[in-house]
């Protein structure tokens, strides 16, 4: 039981680092202190998009789940959870790479507002 609930918990916590990752930037034009978060975390995210990479978090996921008695999953957050939702078909590097430049141009834009409202010195 315990095994479970915790990696129920490490979904949780991806979900949200994956929701801080595209949508963090506007929080930063309100906390402008919370950038130096996001933009470490924005181009983590873009960047294993673009590698093609797994999260850390979901082996250690599907581990707990084993541990769990429970069968893991194949492949990584993104493609069991959202991508499986979102492109039923599978997750293909060509939509890996459209979701890591999606993150980069939404961010990028956030990032232009917030410079652009910074007063000048």
């Amino acid at each position: 039981m315990f095994f479970r609930l915790a990696a129920d918990l490490i979904v949780l916590v991806h979900l949200a680092f994956v929701v801080f990752v595209v949508g963090g930037g506007l929080l930063a034009l309100k906390w402008r202190r919370l950038a130096f978060l996001h933009i470490p975390a924005a181009l983590w995210g873009a960047w294993i998009e673009f590698a093609g990479w797994i999260c850390p978090l979901t082996p250690f996921e599907n581990h707990l789940r084993k541990l769990a008695g429970n069968a893991g999953y194949a492949g990584g957050f993104i493609e069991h959870y959202i991508t499986s939702v979102l492109y039923p078909g599978g997750l293909t590097t060509a939509i890996q790479v459209t979701l890591g430049a999606a993150v980069i141009v939404v961010n990028g834009i956030v990032y232009w507002m917030y410079f652009a409202r910074r007063p000048n010195r």
